[in-house]
């Protein structure tokens, strides 16, 4: 079998979704993996104001100019240790040319580029599904050690939803003003700064996605304190583009914490139940969601006490740039 010529280039913009769209489809459907992020969740990146389309997404096509793979990384916008998060997706007839490994070769560059201009240290995240042996196997080649573990788990939303039980004075609102950027950037990096790999956001991220023409407000949820602290959330995504491939119904539990200060009354599951019916409320039939599996926070226990059931094990794996 002749080994194809593979060339890389960066995005061109919405001339390339529906090649993009093509090929995640049928990486998706080639394997039984369901990796994170999904196909939805990666188009999504692509147009996002804060990435630097032409550094931090990379495309490798053939010599009939046909997009054979994938490659983008998330990287944080502020601090002095940035963890880059390189995912990926190559054409499953692609094999044989070591793209892969040019792959994670593109992201280990991308990311010392970044650790020089901002004078910062500099990581490089990637991962894939416990059972995806390639993958893990090509990660531990490339010098990757395992960083953590995270669970994926899912919910009938068929089952019964217990109701919601909120401290009393607490309110429950949705997000959909930028006037609201700067108190929920706050609560998100006070929630999580005690969080595995933390990595603060920026109010102008924040106001990007709220004016993003496929944000969902109704979907993202806050409980307010008696006083007007922003103290927990709960942000839900539906993908019907993932829905349609995989004949699924399923709602994601994108996001859910409760700040410092805030935690042991209750919140955490009452802003849940919350989300789920509002999840069962747009026709959906499961929830889903990821989980840190040594979660100090008690998260995989607050999800399993409201139906959640383990499907299967995402690993992060880790290198210093």
């Amino acid at each position: 079998m002749s080994i194809k010529i593979l060339t890389p280039r960066p995005y061109r913009g919405e001339i390339d979704l529906e090649a993009i769209a093509q090929l995640l489809n049928s990486s998706e459907s080639a394997h039984q993996f369901h990796e994170w992020p999904s196909p939805a969740e990666m188009l999504m990146q692509l147009e996002t104001p804060s990435v630097d389309k032409q550094r931090d997404i990379c495309l490798w096509e053939d010599s009939n100019s046909q997009v054979m793979a994938i490659a983008g990384l998330m990287i944080p916008e502020i601090g002095e240790d940035i963890a880059g998060i390189l995912w990926f997706r190559v054409d499953p007839q692609t094999k044989g040319n070591n793209l892969e490994a040019q792959i994670l070769e593109w992201g280990e560059k991308r990311m010392g580029e970044v650790g020089r201009e901002r004078n910062v240290k500099v990581k490089l995240l990637s991962g894939g599904h416990s059972d995806n042996v390639e993958r893990i196997a090509l990660l531990e080649s490339c010098g990757f050690k395992i960083g953590r573990y995270f669970l994926m788990m899912e919910r009938s939303l068929t089952d019964p939803i217990p109701e919601a039980e909120f401290p009393e004075g607490f309110t429950l609102k949705h997000i959909d003003s930028e006037a609201d950027a700067a108190v929920w950037a706050e609560m998100f990096n006070q929630t999580f700064i005690d969080h595995w790999n933390h990595q603060d956001i920026t109010v102008e991220s924040v106001k990007d996605k709220l004016n993003d023409p496929k944000y969902q407000s109704e979907l993202s949820l806050v409980a307010v304190a008696p006083d007007g602290t922003f103290a927990a959330f709960c942000d839900c995504q539906i993908h019907s583009e993932n829905n349609e491939l995989n004949r699924r119904k399923d709602g994601l539990i994108y996001m859910l914490g409760t700040r410092r200060g805030f935690r042991k009354r209750g919140l955490g599951s009452a802003i849940l139940l919350s989300a789920l019916k509002l999840l069962k409320g747009k026709g959906m039939e499961t929830a889903m969601l990821y989980v840190d599996a040594d979660n100090l926070s008690g998260a995989t226990r607050l999800y399993e006490s409201v139906g959640f059931q383990r499907v299967n094990t995402q690993i992060a794996y880790i290198k210093e740039v």
